[in-house]
């Protein structure tokens, strides 16, 4: 649920889509149900229509880039659940203080570094696909404009009334 608005929220940063998300907040407020696969589905359309003027997409590039981003969307997913399971446990070790796991913490400290390598894999693994239909140059355009996007999603959380922290909490163990 959580990643789903991370990717909402990024895709409203990016697109302007703002006022949109406002009035489903406000017809929330009045007790009106808008329905959010239609949101989702104009920021997706939204977001594609941006992708696809940036990188200069033609349309068999467009689809195969869309194919793309499902498959590892997937892994992806599967990766930040798996992470935010173990910050969660490491968090709670090491604010038990004396009574921590000692054992349970390197074991979760070794499962950490295993998923950045794991991602690093991921990374390299989807740039191969990729390289299959988009020249070095789109590709290059595309990490720009993903890195775009988070930090624009970083900002919205960190406005005023906006989320503060990550989507799970401080990184840190000091609260």
């Amino acid at each position: 649920m959580k990643t789903a608005f991370v990717k909402i929220a990024v895709a409203i940063a990016f697109t302007g889509l703002a006022p949109l998300v406002t009035a489903q907040a406000q017809g929330r407020a009045r007790g009106e149900n808008i329905p959010r696969d239609l949101l989702e589905q104009r920021l997706r359309e939204r977001t594609g229509e941006v992708v696809r003027r940036r990188l200069e997409l033609n349309d068999a590039q467009m689809k195969q880039l869309q194919n793309a981003n499902r498959q590892f969307e997937q892994q992806r997913s599967a990766l930040v659940m798996r992470e935010r399971e173990i910050r969660r446990a490491l968090r709670e070790e090491v604010l038990s203080g004396d009574k921590a796991n000692q054992e349970k913490v390197a074991q979760l400290l070794d499962q950490t570094m295993q998923l950045q390598r794991q991602r690093l894999d991921l990374m390299q693994n989807e740039q191969r696909e990729l390289a299959k239909f988009l020249t070095p140059v789109q590709r290059a355009k595309l990490i720009g404009l993903q890195n775009e996007m988070r930090r624009r999603a970083q900002e919205l959380r960190a406005r005023p009334g906006g989320r503060k922290g990550p989507p799970d909490g401080p990184r840190g163990f000091d609260r």
